[in-house]
């Protein structure tokens, strides 16, 4: 009987694989909630590594899985309905992982495939101080490769979901997916309240036998010794056993293994890939940073900070009555007091200062600002609403919130100065990136949020005593290597002390502090000021410029016979191609941030007004912008660092034209490239026949000479070759009068012709009569702009 028993999962998992390529996913969905229903736990055992592996994929991304985060409901909407519903936390998937858990399988994950630190600590045999790993290192036995961790089912299932976000490479994500809106993003969101609930208590996990409960984790006895941080050759098995949970423990207790191991599964695969020593390593320029984070991944960490927020807000008030007091706090209630502190606070806070650090100069940064605004506003996420008569007007921040920014102070100070080291660098005309200068000055602009991080740093500037190295481990974290159902010590009331330690702790004893509201940071908001400034002006000067050239349009535009076109200069810029609307907003987003950072730091209007008429000194008479700081050299002009800056950051620019002859500049995006090329040679054999009469004509005094001159000469041309022999390769043989076809090569030209000749036939005018008024027409202008042209500049000789 043993023999067929083994053979059993094995005939259902090759079934199972077989259906992935025969049947729907609909259809699949359905058979294996049927299979979880019928199958006892120990035929499902060997199909759950597969199962899991192909919902979410493989650990080395080869295998896509269910592609949760591409699958969208309005593309895919069955399908995104039956996965969501499949992989609930009441759904067929979660009702498997708690079958098996209630038999204490195990599943080996892959030591290699963990975040960098925690990989390197346990190879390295050092033991994590995340309680996670806490006696499930497993070494290979003999002629086996790699460490594995030995995770029990619900732990395996939520490695993988996960690190899913990380191991699956987002170049199969098109541009037009929201990550938002993927399952994947609901999914998390989805085991976010149901296991971390800002209302109720965690809902117990279904159990076969009535009136049992899943059992959480039992003991596991390690076979290596580890080294661990502050603790001298001691074993795992020894550390991890005094402070482990036993089965029989409280209900409550079981319901909290797994909104913690949930947690920290979540906080280690999203965010522990730099560590304390790596992340003062990352400082150096020089270091190659070994992960980067995608805007997908920062959207789901924000998730994240946003509902630890509420979570964590949601914990009851203290009872005011002494007799309540006694009444001791449920674990739920206890998890919800430290579960930022304790779990969040230092990885975020080193891979935002990555991020600040490392993240390219563009747009995308938006998500990582949005996520760092989201954790610095926790009231933001309080269950007390703002009275109705009072949302008009900025909320001030309570007093109740004091202890939060002091024990976070480097996440508003350090943090806001390393993005005004990134807004000093950015193009500020940009809307983009006007917005998130105003998003940011708009958070710190709150009603009494700058006096309580001032207050922080009076608290950090205190005199004291000096604080033992590592010694914020004692209040920051439980008894080493516990869970945190184990004993905390008490609670510290010193404010400076506890200011002091969360500083020390995530930069070291010799962290020389900059104070945001010190003179150097001063000097920082005041520059930005000024860029703030300057990019108002360029912003207008663009408007005007835009405006200036929309009026300029005239009806021979439409034939492409403006000068500028024909000589190829640009005097736009990106925001022509944005429009009015979007300038207008960049212009609001800076007035808006220049007022919010007045506000915040106290500025001089005096200040600001010198400022603003330097910026505008800074333009010339006709508003356009002046050229980029340079200096003379024997090559001719070559940028300083400031006006490569001035570049760069879109304050000034060079005026770009075409320097050589019109006829030989490069085919346009508006020309018929078969049409430039056969007229060109067109007007080059009749240039070559008639040059002696063209002569002839352009050298006459009267009316028809000034106009053969100014139609058939280029005297710009002939003066730029004087100075700049370099110009003459770029120039073809004759410099003399020259009859030039090549505008009839524009496709506005041939639609006008066709227009036309259209027209003439309509009213019977006939081919020869309409090429007679094209010709008409074409020499009245050619001689209104004649007479202009000799009235507005004399023809020089």
């Amino acid at each position: 009987m043993a023999g067929p028993q083994l053979q059993q999962p094995s005939f259902l998992l090759a079934t199972l694989k077989a259906d992935c390529v025969n049947k729907p996913f609909v259809q699949r969905c359905h058979d294996l909630e049927t299979v979880i229903e019928e199958f006892p736990a120990k035929e499902l055992h060997g199909i759950f590594p597969w199962l899991v592996e192909s919902i979410f994929g493989s650990l080395d991304g080869i295998i896509v899985g269910w592609n949760l985060r591409c699958l969208q409901g309005r593309t895919n909407p069955t399908e995104y309905s039956v996965a969501l519903d499949f992989l609930d936390p009441s759904g067929p998937m979660m009702k498997l992982v708690y079958k098996l858990q209630a038999e204490e399988y195990r599943y080996d994950f892959p030591v290699s495939y963990l975040p960098g630190p925690v990989k390197a600590s346990i190879q390295e045999q050092v033991l994590p101080e995340c309680s996670l790993y806490h006696n499930k290192v497993q070494f290979p036995s003999s002629g086996g490769l790699g460490l594995n961790l030995a995770l029990n089912p619900f732990e395996y299932y939520m490695f993988y979901f996960a690190i899913s976000l990380i191991t699956q490479k987002s170049s199969a994500v098109t541009h037009h997916i929201s990550p938002s809106n993927s399952a994947y993003f609901i999914l998390v969101d989805t085991y976010l309240k149901c296991f971390l609930p800002t209302e109720g208590s965690v809902l117990p996990p279904p159990s076969s036998n009535p009136g049992g409960a899943i059992p959480s984790p039992a003991p596991r006895s390690p076979a290596v010794p580890f080294t661990s941080y502050g603790m001298h050759h001691t074993s795992l098995l020894k550390r991890h056993i005094a402070h482990q949970p036993s089965v029989n423990a409280d209900p409550a207790s079981q319901e909290i293994w797994r909104s913690e191991t949930l947690l920290q599964i979540f906080v280690e695969m999203w965010l522990h890939h730099y560590s304390l020593e790596m992340y003062q390593k990352m400082q150096s320029p020089h270091v190659k940073e070994s992960f980067k984070p995608t805007e997908e991944h920062v959207l789901v960490v924000r998730l994240l900070v946003k509902h630890l927020h509420a979570f964590s807000n949601s914990l009851k008030p203290e009872p005011l009555s002494p007799s309540a007091h006694s009444h001791t706090a449920s674990p739920l209630e206890e998890f919800k007091r430290v579960v930022i502190p304790r779990f969040v606070q230092e990885k975020l806070y080193i891979f935002l200062q990555h991020c600040f650090g490392h993240w390219p100069l563009d747009a995308s940064f938006r998500a990582v600002l949005e996520m760092w605004l989201s954790y610095l506003q926790p009231w933001r996420y309080a269950p007390e609403k703002p009275p109705q008569s009072a949302e008009s007007l900025p909320r001030s921040v309570s007093e109740k919130w004091a202890a939060f920014i002091q024990e976070n102070l480097l996440m508003y100070t350090k943090l806001f100065v390393g993005f005004l080291n990134r807004a000093l660098r950015t193009d500020l005309v940009s809307p983009k990136n006007a917005l998130m200068v105003f998003r940011v000055a708009k958070v710190f602009a709150q009603p009494n949020l700058a006096e309580m991080i001032l207050k922080g740093e009076q608290l950090f500037l205190e005199p004291e005593l000096v604080i033992p190295h590592r010694q914020h481990r004692l209040f920051m974290t439980p008894s080493f290597g516990g869970r945190f159902l184990s004993s905390w010590p008490p609670t510290i009331t010193d404010a400076s002390f506890k200011v002091k330690s969360h500083v020390y702790s995530l930069e070291g004893q010799d962290f020389q502090y900059k104070q945001m509201f010190g003179t150097e940071v001063r000097n920082l908001v005041l520059k930005l000021a000024q860029l703030i400034c300057q990019a108002q002006q360029t912003a207008k000067s663009i408007s005007d410029h835009s405006a200036e050239t929309m009026g300029a349009h005239s009806f021979f535009s439409w034939f492409r016979l403006t000068p500028s076109e024909m000589n190829g200069s640009y005097t736009g810029n990106d925001l022509d191609e944005i429009g009015q609307d979007s300038i207008k907003k960049t212009d609001e987003y800076l007035e808006k941030a220049l007022e919010y950072l007045c506000h915040i730091f106290k500025l001089n209007e005096a200040q600001l007004t010198q400022m603003m008429l330097k910026c505008g000194a800074a333009q010339d008479e006709n508003g356009r912008k002046q050229l980029p700081d340079c200096i003379e050299s024997e090559g001719g002009l070559v940028l300083t660092p400031l006006g490569r800056y001035q570049i760069i950051n879109g304050l000034r620019r060079f005026e770009v034209q075409y320097q050589g002859d019109t006829e030989l500049q490069p085919i346009r995006s508006y020309e018929s490239a078969t049409l430039v090329r056969l007229l060109f040679r067109l007007s080059s054999l009749l240039n070559q026949r008639f040059a002696a009469q063209l002569e002839v004509l352009c050298s006459r005094e009267d009316f028809v000479g000034r106009l053969c001159r100014y139609h058939l000469t280029n005297p710009q041309l002939t003066q730029r070759i004087r100075y700049s022999p370099a110009v003459k390769d770029r120039t073809s043989q004759s410099l003399g009068p020259r009859i030039s076809l090549r505008f009839l090569a524009s496709y506005r030209t041939l639609i006008s012709l066709l227009l036309l000749y259209c027209f003439a036939s309509w009213f019977c005018i006939g081919p020869v009569g309409c090429t007679l008024m094209i010709l008409l027409s074409y020499f009245l202008y050619a001689v209104i702009m004649t007479l202009f042209s000799d009235y507005c500049r004399p023809h020089e000789h």
